[in-house]
C-alpha cells in the first residue's frame, strides 16, 4: 500500500505547526528579558530584588517562590557575610565561611549578574548590564531582538519588567574624596577584599624578610595601618593583633617584633556608637596589645606606601585598610524620582519601606531597604542588622500581598545589641539603648563567647555552621595557613 506524506494530506495542519514555531522565539521575550528556560507565559507577578546583601538575599530566602515570579539582579552571584571578613582577612576562617551563593534558589529564582543602571518607574521596568567581563560578538553570533540594546562603551545592556521592585543594592566605601585612597588602599566590604588584603600580610613579610632590606624598610613594611574606628577597623585591628602574636610570631619571630597597627580615626573617639565604658575598655585593652590609637587625624591625601596627615606629616605603611562609613550606591544617586535624605543620600521610605516619591507619596509597587535607604519617621544606623530586619519585614509583607492578605503592621526594629572582637579572645557587647534588658553591656570573655555563638547561629546555610567551627577549631590547633598564590 502506498503511504502518502501525512504533510501532504494535511498541509494545512502542517502550516499551522511551523507558524507556531515561528511564534515561540517571540514569547520567550514577552516580558522583555531574555529568557531561555521556558516559552510559556509567566501566570505571577514578577518580584525582582537589586541587590544580595543583609536586605536582598533575606528577602530572596523568604518570599514565596511558588506565588511570585523571583528575579534578583546583583553584581554578585553571593551574599557576603560581613562580620566574618576581618576573621577571613588573616586567615582564621577561609574565604567561602563567609559567603551565601545566589544560586541556591535557583532555578526557582531567575538570576542575573548584573548591574542595575537605570530604573524606569513608570514603564516599571529596569535598564541592567552585565557585571560578568565582556565577550567578543561577530555579527553572526549577537543576539537580536529589541530587549537587548548597545551602552556607550560598546557593552550590552538589557531592560528587565516588574510588578514589585526591592532596592537593596547597599552603600560603597566613603572616601570623603580623599586623593589616592581608592587607588593605594584596601577596603572590607567583600569577600575579595578579604583575599586581597589577606595576600598583601603575607606579602609585606616575605618583602621584609629579603636580605637587601634594611631595618628601616621593613619598618616600613611593616607599618599596618587602619583608618575608621568603627567596628569594622577594631575588629580588624584584633584579628591582625592575633595574627602577628601566633602565626608571624612563631614563623617570622625577628620581622614579627618590628611589626606595628596604628588605628586612625578623625573623631574624637572610636566606637561613636558604643557605651563609654565599653570604649574604655577597648582602648586600654588595645594599649596593653600595642595597637596604637590616633584620633582626631585628618588624612589628607595617600600615595603608594605613604599617607599624609594633617597633624603628623608623612606616615609610611604596607598596608592601608580603609573603613570610614559608607557612600551612597551610583544607582541611588541617579535616582531623581525618589525624595533623599540631604546628608546621607540614601531613598526615603514610609514605614511600610514602600519609596516616597517626589510628589510626597508613598509608591505601592517599589521597597527600599538596607544602607540604601532611610525611613523618615524612624532614623537607624546603617548596619547589617537593621538591614536583615527590614528584609524579614519584607517578606511578611510580600507573602500576604500575593495571597490578597492585609499587610503587616509598620515595620519596627529590635535592637539584639552591638559586638566587636577586640583581640586575644576578649570582645564586647552593647545593648545599653534597649531598655529592660538582662544584659545590657559586658566585656571580656563572656562577651568573646557571645561574639562566636552569635555569629555562629546567624551563619545561614547548614554548610557553613559546621564549615565556621571546624575551621575556629583547626587553626587554634594548627595554626592559620600563610601560604600566599
Amino acid at each position: 500500500m502506498l503511504r502518502t506524506p501525512s504533510r501532504l494530506l494535511f498541509p494545512l495542519a502542517h502550516d499551522r505547526c511551523q507558524l507556531a514555531r515561528a511564534v515561540v522565539p517571540t514569547a520567550r521575550r514577552i516580558d522583555g528579558i531574555r529568557n531561555f528556560s521556558s516559552s510559556v507565559p509567566r501566570s505571577h507577578q514578577r518580584l525582582v530584588i537589586l541587590g544580595s546583601g543583609w536586605g536582598g538575599y533575606e528577602v530572596l530566602r523568604g518570599v514565596d517562590k511558588k506565588r511570585w515570579d523571583v528575579t534578583v539582579i546583583s553584581p554578585n552571584n553571593y551574599f557576603n557575610f560581613t562580620p566574618l571578613l576581618a576573621g577571613c582577612a588573616v586567615g582564621t576562617l577561609e574565604f567561602r565561611c563567609a559567603v551565601e551563593p545566589v544560586r541556591r534558589f535557583t532555578p526557582q529564582v531567575t538570576a542575573y549578574q548584573a548591574w542595575c543602571d537605570h530604573i524606569d518607574f513608570k514603564q516599571k521596568r529596569l535598564l541592567c548590564a552585565p557585571a560578568t567581563a565582556p565577550i567578543a560578538h561577530d555579527a553572526s553570533t549577537k543576539p537580536s531582538g529589541g530587549d537587548v540594546e548597545t551602552g556607550a562603551k560598546g557593552a550590552q545592556t538589557f531592560w528587565v519588567n516588574y510588578d514589585k521592585l526591592v532596592i537593596a543594592v547597599g552603600a560603597y566605601s566613603q572616601t570623603f574624596n580623599v586623593p589616592g585612597v581608592k587607588e593605594h588602599a584596601h577596603f572590607l566590604k567583600d569577600v575579595k577584599d578579604a583575599r586581597a588584603i589577606r595576600g598583601r600580610i603575607v606579602e609585606c613579610f616575605e618583602q621584609a624578610n629579603q636580605p637587601t632590606m634594611s631595618d628601616v624598610e621593613r619598618r616600613n613594611l611593616l607599618n599596618f595601618c587602619i583608618v575608621g574606628g568603627g567596628p569594622t577597623g577594631v575588629e580588624f585591628a584584633a584579628e591582625l593583633y592575633d595574627l602577628l602574636h601566633t602565626d608571624m610570631a612563631e614563623h617570622y619571630p625577628a620581622l614579627a617584633r618590628m611589626a606595628r597597627i596604628n588605628l586612625y580615626d578623625v573623631a574624637p573617639s572610636i566606637l561613636g556608637s558604643f557605651d563609654k565604658n565599653l570604649v574604655e575598655y577597648t582602648e586600654k585593652t588595645f594599649a596593653r596589645e600595642g595597637i596604637n590609637i590616633w584620633t582626631s587625624r585628618t588624612v589628607e591625601r595617600v600615595e603608594d606606601g605613604k599617607m599624609f596627615i594633617k597633624e603628623e606629616g608623612e606616615v609610611p605603611f604596607g598596608l592601608l585598610v580603609w573603613s570610614t562609613g559608607l557612600a551612597p550606591n551610583p544607582l541611588v544617586q541617579s535616582i531623581s524620582e525618589i525624595n533623599k535624605d540631604q546628608r546621607t543620600s540614601s531613598l526615603i521610605t514610609d514605614e511600610h519601606l514602600n519609596v516616597v516619591m517626589a510628589d510626597g507619596f508613598a509608591n505601592p509597587d517599589v521597597w527600599a531597604i538596607g544602607d540604601a535607604a532611610k525611613i523618615e519617621s524612624q532614623p537607624l544606623p546603617a548596619t547589617a542588622q537593621v538591614a536583615n530586619q527590614k528584609g524579614k519585614y519584607l517578606v511578611k509583607k510580600l507573602n500576604k500581598i500575593v495571597k490578597d492578605q492585609d499587610s503587616p503592621k509598620p515595620f519596627e526594629f529590635h535592637n539584639f545589641g552591638s559586638l566587636a572582637y577586640v583581640g586575644d579572645w576578649k570582645a564586647i557587647y552593647d545593648r545599653s539603648a534597649s531598655e529592660g534588658t538582662f544584659l545590657s553591656k559586658e566585656s571580656g570573655r563572656l562577651a568573646w563567647l557571645l561574639w562566636r555563638s552569635a555569629y555562629f547561629t546567624m551563619t545561614l546555610s547548614l554548610r557553613n555552621k559546621i564549615l565556621v567551627p571546624t575551621y575556629w577549631f583547626l587553626n587554634w590547633i594548627f595554626g592559620r595557613d600563610l601560604t600566599r598564590f
